[in-house]
Parts: C-alpha cells; sequence; structure tokens
C-alpha cells in the first residue's frame, strides 16, 4: 500500500464493506492492524477481514470528507462514532437573495426548501478551514441579519456588500453557484465558467471586474494544481515501488504502432514529464524499413532510431520505458536498447487484460483498477495510442487526396 493519504476500507469474505478509515499514510495505518496487540473488539474486526481496498486523496482534508461520505453511504457494522448524521457538520447555504454560508451541526428538515446543506463532514475544524479558503477566492455573506453598512468583511474583500447595494443579487447567486461547484471539487468546470465570464466582461470593458476574475482563475488553478501534483507524485511513487526502480520516474517516454493493414504505418512516442505530458518532446515516426504487417519489426526500427538519436545528441535518456503490448514486444525493445549498449527500465502493457510486463518476472502483474501506477501507465499507454492514431490517420487523408 502507498505510503500516502487516503480512505481504506475493510472487507468481509463475502465482499461487504465492514470498517472504513482514514489515513495520512495508509501503509502505516493499515499495517497496524497486523502488527501490535489489539483490544476484543479491534480483534473481532482483523479477524473478518478478508480484503482490503484503499483510495488515495490529494489531501487529508479530502480523506476526511471522502470517509464521511463513504461511511454515510454504506454504513459499515463496526464503524460507530460517524453513522449519526446529526454529530456531522454541514455547509449550509440559506435561501434568500443574497444567501448566508455558514457551518452548522445540524440539518435542519421542519420547513423545507429553508436552505441548501452540503455534507455531512467529519471535522468541523477542517471544514472552516477549507471555509476560509474558499471566502478569500469568492467572498460571501456570513452575517445572520443584513447590517444597514459595510462592515469589516467587505474592506477585507472577503464579502461583496449587498447590504450596500454593491453587488446585484443575480451576480451574488453566480458567486454561490460557483461555491457549490467548488465543493463539489469540479475545479476545472468552474475555471471555464470563470474564463467565459472573464471575456464577457473584457468584452463589455468592465476591466476592473474582469480583473477580479482573473485572480480568481489564477487562485483556482493553484488549488487545483496543488493536488494535481499530489495525485501525480502518489502515481510515480507507486509506479517506482512497482517495478522495482532505484528513483521515482520523472521522464517517461511510450511508444505505440498504428497502421491499417500495414499501409501508412506509423510509430508513436510521447513523453511525460513528473506524471504530465511533455508535448515538445512528442516524436513521430514514418517506418522506413519494414513493408508488410510486423508490429515487431516496427517497433524494432522505431526504438532504435529513438536511442540512437539520443546516444548521437549526447541527450539524456528517460527513467522507464513504457512499450504498448505484451511480453514479446517488452522483449524487442530491450534487445534494441542492448543493441546500442543503454540498460534503461522498461515495461510493458497488454491491452486486453491490462496486464504488465516487467523483465525478470515469470508472470505479468495484474493491479485493481484504481491503483495508482495502473492509472499512470494507463494515461501515458492512452496518449501514445492516441498520438499514433492521430498521425496514422493525417498520412492517410494525405494518401487519399493525393490520390484524387
Amino acid at each position: 500500500m502507498p505510503d500516502s493519504c487516503g480512505v481504506y476500507l475493510f472487507r468481509d469474505a463475502d465482499g461487504t464493506i465492514i470498517y472504513i478509515g482514514k489515513a495520512k499514510s495508509l501503509k502505516k495505518r493499515v499495517q497496524s492492524y497486523f502488527s501490535r496487540q489489539l483490544d476484543g473488539k479491534t480483534q473481532v474486526l482483523v479477524s473478518k477481514i478478508a480484503d482490503v481496498e484503499f483510495r488515495l486523496t490529494p489531501s487529508e482534508l479530502q480523506a476526511e470528507l471522502l470517509e464521511a461520505a463513504l461511511i454515510k453511504e454504506n454504513q459499515p457494522h463496526y464503524n460507530i462514532d460517524l453513522k449519526d448524521d446529526k454529530s456531522f457538520p454541514w455547509i449550509r447555504i440559506s435561501r434568500e437573495d443574497f444567501p448566508v454560508v455558514s457551518v452548522c451541526r445540524k440539518k435542519k428538515t421542519e420547513k423545507e426548501g429553508v436552505a441548501l446543506y452540503i455534507g455531512p463532514y467529519t471535522s468541523a475544524d477542517l471544514l472552516r478551514q477549507a471555509l476560509k479558503l474558499i471566502r478569500r477566492v469568492f467572498g460571501f455573506r456570513s452575517c445572520r441579519v443584513m447590517p444597514r453598512e459595510p462592515c469589516l468583511y467587505w474592506r477585507l474583500k472577503l464579502c461583496p456588500a449587498p447590504c450596500a447595494g454593491k453587488i446585484s443579487s443575480s451576480d451574488y447567486r453566480l458567486i454561490i453557484e460557483q461555491i457549490k461547484l467548488f465543493l463539489e471539487s469540479k475545479h476545472q468546470e468552474l475555471i471555464e465558467k470563470l474564463a467565459r465570464r472573464m471575456r464577457e466582461l473584457s468584452a463589455e470593458r468592465k476591466f476592473e471586474e474582469a480583473a477580479l476574475v482573473r485572480d480568481q482563475i489564477n487562485a483556482l488553478a493553484a488549488i487545483s494544481s496543488s493536488s494535481s501534483r499530489t495525485v501525480a507524485l502518489n502515481e510515480l511513487e507507486g509506479l517506482r515501488d512497482l517495478i522495482s526502480l532505484e528513483r521515482v520516474p520523472s521522464r517517461i517516454e511510450a511508444f505505440d504502432i498504428s497502421n491499417f493493414h500495414g499501409t501508412s504505418a506509423v510509430g508513436s512516442m510521447v513523453s511525460f514529464l513528473n506524471g504530465s505530458p511533455d508535448k515538445n518532446n512528442y516524436r513521430r515516426f514514418r517506418i522506413k524499413t519494414v513493408f508488410g504487417i510486423d508490429d515487431y519489426k516496427m517497433l524494432a526500427e522505431v526504438v532504435g532510431r529513438r536511442y540512437s538519436r539520443l546516444l548521437k545528441e549526447g541527450r539524456l535518456m528517460p527513467d522507464l520505458i513504457l512499450i504498448d503490448g505484451g511480453r514479446q514486444h517488452l522483449a524487442v525493445a530491450l534487445r534494441e536498447l542492448e543493441k546500442l549498449g543503454l540498460r534503461i527500465p522498461a515495461v510493458s502493457i497488454a491491452k486486453e487484460e491490462e496486464n504488465i510486463y516487467v523483465p525478470g518476472r515469470p508472470e505479468p502483474i495484474h493491479l485493481s483498477s484504481d491503483t495508482p501506477a495502473l492509472n499512470l501507465i494507463r494515461k501515458v499507454r492512452d496518449e501514445a495510442h492516441r498520438f499514433a492514431i492521430s498521425y496514422h490517420r493525417l498520412l492517410r487523408k494525405k494518401r487519399v487526396l493525393h490520390k484524387k
């Protein structure tokens, strides 16, 4: 298991979830159930564990929120403290022309439509921290009774001051919709909506308002980027541990071959840096030495051309090579590297069962669908395939046009 934060789920022999927990380090937390003296109740729980599942999160806060949601949904037998929704804090958004956003302990149901509740969450302290972040980005009303003049929050740019008519009801409701998207972790969708809004304001020559929206976009992009970097690091560390690399594979290069009945055969190579596409280093290859259908020889040509050129130019080699294919495809690539005197770690992934082949291992590795390392391998493989197909289609189109 990864040494990362997230949520773990224990299942019994029937596949039923019997306990859900969160952890700063999943590896250490789950290991603790099997490596120390336990009280009687926990011993009973451990005796019934037949399977362990985990889900990574970018932060401890999101692990808290995911744990609460999963416990609420599954009601595991051995979770006691968090089953009662009344003990959970909620975000409450009142239904007014200028809604109040606040944290509350109880979800009131006696008057339908009085407020919108988002949650529940497990930690009031963490929830308030999240709300402070949201307020710095968007600003919202928190006063129960609307004052007659702007308060300190307006001067601190934490409230748009509807009390003084500084914002219209329709514009304020846009803020509320943005807060909802943020709480649902739909950061990219929110950024796209804000970008459209910024362009509209600029077209209307409302440059000061457009600048405020621009600042919101930058803040959200930083938050989203931070989460993405954490996820990418988890995936890279998982991949390093999976195939026993000496270091995290910062630079990964992946190859794919595409042809249509042996015609317009092409090869593609995509490059990922720190878990993200590095499109400036993508390369396309028209097959020059192979005629007919022979994926192995085509792959050998492409791999040989790529790394003989890097050797000639004295450029850095990747930390890992990924081949789209099975054991034989991997063997072909390794032979080409050996001819060049290179020892670059390489693996392959087969399409059907998504088995991962590693040199020196007699059996392929088969990972569960939510494993971070597999997520990264899939992402790189699919991008290589997409890039190869797009180039192949381009050549076929040119060929058809040339015939006309």
